[in-house]
């Protein structure tokens, strides 16, 4: 991470919150421009507290393997070339048809993309369009323009007030067949002192299995010991986090009480967030301090969308 940057003060509410653990807020904050836009219902897992649930009986075996030594990682901070942006757009964004590389598990769209969209650097190429007019959100993986227009290798349309999956066995924008954006650390919500939804991370090995709420497997093996998408871990209670500055620890709370749930391939332990100039990289730097070991994985056996 690249430079420093202040963190303006938590409002009284956010640091009472943060130091009294009060309950969060029925569902997910909307985005700042999209208000009218939930991200996604209250009673949608990605919004449910995981706090209470029990603990798997292979969650040892599972963090071994994702890196009991491994630290945490935040793949955001200030510098705009890291992390998955989004775009929040209006009615009057042109859409456009995009050719798939994998057009039977895409959705056909169209897809709006205004002129100049942010997309993720780096070999993902993630594009992810809010459009506030209807409240739909468009994800495309591996997006490029050429001359011939738009293309992307997969390309997935969720209605953000719908608890609706993608069909079994399908993927998204992402390995798992997820939303990439109900899973991304936002400033805004860091600003406000709560983060009140799970976040995404991914793990360098992974099981050819899926658990709900994934739909899709991009697995390396069939071991008991690897871990599927879908997986959902939260930071132990037990964890001091006490220490940490105030962003840092507004994203540890979030992982105590919501955790964070597996949905692609990739260095383990990476949680991923949307970069925005505002965040103190140095304080985001001590994250790192946190190790898979501080983890456990939750079972979730009994968590649906709509429950």
């Amino acid at each position: 991470m690249r430079s420093t940057r202040s963190f303006r003060a938590l409002s009284i509410g956010a640091a009472f919150l943060l130091m009294a653990g009060s309950p969060s807020p029925a569902a997910a904050a909307p985005l700042p421009k999209a208000p009218n836009c939930p991200v996604f219902p209250a009673d949608n897992v990605w919004n449910e507290p995981v706090d209470t649930l029990p603990v798997r009986s292979d969650s040892e075996t599972l963090k071994a393997t994702i890196g009991l030594n491994a630290s945490l990682h935040p793949d955001f901070g200030s510098y705009a070339g890291y992390g998955i942006p989004f775009n929040v757009v209006g009615a009057g964004t042109p859409k456009y048809t995009v050719p798939f590389k994998w057009p039977g598990q895409s959705d056909a769209g169209p897809y709006p993309i205004p002129a100049n969209p942010k997309i993720e650097g780096g070999s993902d190429k993630h594009l992810l369009v809010v459009d506030k007019s209807t409240c739909k959100l468009y994800e495309l993986y591996d997006v490029r323009k050429t001359s011939a227009g738009w293309r992307a290798d997969s390309g997935a349309i969720w209605d953000m007030n719908s608890n609706h999956l993608r069909p079994k066995g399908w993927t998204s924008a992402d390995a798992a067949g997820l939303p990439i954006l109900p899973g991304l650390v936002r400033y805004d919500e860091v600003a406000s002192g709560v983060i009140d939804h799970a976040l995404r991370f991914t793990a360098e090995t992974t099981r050819d299995a899926f658990i709900y709420p994934a739909r899709h497997e991009a697995g390396d093996g069939n071991g008991a010991d690897l871990p599927p998408m879908g997986l959902r871990v939260r930071l132990k209670a037990s964890v001091d986090i006490s220490g940490f500055g105030p962003q840092a620890r507004v994203i540890l709370q979030a992982l105590k009480t919501y955790g964070m749930i597996l949905a692609d391939n990739g260095t383990s332990w990476y949680v991923t967030g949307a970069s925005n100039p505002n965040f103190d990289d140095a304080d985001l730097h001590l994250l790192q301090q946190i190790h898979g070991s501080d983890f456990e994985v939750v079972d979730t056996s009994s968590l649906r969308n709509g429950s």
